[in-house]
Parts: C-alpha cells; structure tokens; sequence
C-alpha cells in the first residue's frame, strides 16, 4: 500500500510572534497545510493520508479539513511526536496499528508548510519509492557551500556541482524505515536531521528525485510573503 505522511508537527517558533503553528497560518485567504493537504488528495494512489499534528491542535486541524470540505475518509489526523522523526514513527505506528505493516508499503512524508509541491513530484516519489526504497527530492545547489565546524573559519568547500538542497517529499519503504530507525543509538538519533539520513548512516542508498526551486518551506515571516507573491503570481497568470 501506499500512504502519505503530512508532517504538521512544528509550533513555528522561527515565525515571530503569531498566534498559532506556521502550518496553519493563511495563504491566500487559506491556511498552508490546506494547500498541502489539497495537493495529496488529487492523488488515487494513497489508501491513507495521515496528518500528524501537535496533540494540542489536533481538533483545531480537524476543524479546518470540515471547513475547506476536506473531511475525506481516507484522511486521518493523529498527535505528532517530540521531533520529525517520532513524528514519521508514530505514523507508521498507526499504519501498523490500524492496518498492519507489510513488506512493500511505503510513506511519501512530506512538510506541511511546503504548499508549492507539484503532482510530478508526487508521483515521482511514489514510483522511486516502490522501486528503491528511500527517496529524497532534491534540486541542485545553486550557491557554494561553505562548511564551517567551530563557526568562526572554514573547514571545507565541497564541489558544487556535488552539492544538492534537500526538499521534501522524502518517501521510504516503512518496515525498512522503522527498522533501520529503531537500530539506532541514542547518540544517532541525537544528529538526525531528516529521515534520509537514517538510510544514510547505515549504508543504504537513497534515490535522488528532482525538486523545484519553487518548492520552498514557510518557515519565517519572509518565506511567507514570498509564498504570497508565488502563489499571487500563479493565480494572475
């Protein structure tokens, strides 16, 4: 089977000062995750699309998919966890709880605050992901990188032309993907920064999937009214 996992988890706290988690701040006269949300739908590939949101907004979410007509039984809503990967855990938990966990699912996760991804994405993740396993978008890096380990000099500067900014969808088989998360030491789990790298880490390959360079994350107040001027754009064309 094939299942999507909307990671709405975050409170936003890089945002400033508003009232409530990024995701479901406005866009468009529309919150953020229901543009997301939107995007998954148009896909008959997904048994199920989870959302996995703060246990203190679970029926503030739930209210929203009822108000912009989302209400769809093959959503569910669920509590997310203390950091993104609990959060993809308790996901695939739910999918094994609810309807046991077979050897070829997989879980296209994606950020709740990414509104701008395409259906080509979508389905490039879903027929990576069921050949390779573990799939990662990306889009080429288009400044050098410069790395830095005490922050005062640097350490390094990798070739760019090896270099790529990561995206979500992140898509994995999700028996693998628990597996290889729950091998982990404490210490491991301490340096994660997405779930590819619990794939990478352990010496498993993860397919590259190309992004766009429109598919950014609101994450502050600036990647927010960029997300207006991006979407603002695309409704005058």
């Amino acid at each position: 089977m094939i299942y999507a996992g909307i990671l709405a988890g975050g409170k936003g706290t890089r945002m400033g000062n508003v009232p409530m988690p990024k995701q479901f701040l406005t866009l468009n006269d529309k919150p953020i995750i229901v543009h997301t949300v939107e995007k998954f739908i148009l896909n008959n590939q997904f048994k199920k699309i989870i959302i996995a949101t703060p246990k203190e907004w679970l029926n503030h979410t739930k209210n929203i998919l009822q108000k912009y007509k989302l209400d769809f039984a093959k959503l569910e809503v669920i509590t997310g966890g203390s950091d993104r990967n609990a959060t993809i855990m308790n996901i695939i938990d739910h999918i094994d709880t609810n309807f046991s966990l077979n050897d070829d699912d997989i879980l296209v996760t994606h950020d709740a605050v990414r509104p701008f991804l395409t259906h080509r994405i979508i389905q490039d993740n879903i027929d990576e992901g069921l050949k390779h396993g573990a799939v990662d978008t990306v889009i080429k890096a288009i400044d050098t990188i410069v790395e830095s380990k005490d922050n005062e000099y640097i350490s390094s500067i990798p070739r760019r032309d090896y270099m790529f900014q990561g995206q979500t969808p992140q898509t994995f088989n999700a028996k693998k993907l628990k597996q290889l998360y729950n091998e982990l030491t404490a210490e491991e789990k301490e340096i994660l920064t997405d779930a590819c790298k619990i794939f990478s880490i352990r010496g498993e390959k993860v397919k590259l999937v190309e992004g766009e360079i429109f598919n950014i994350k609101v994450t502050t107040p600036y990647d927010l009214n960029v997300a207006n001027a991006i979407i603002k754009g695309s409704i005058d064309q």
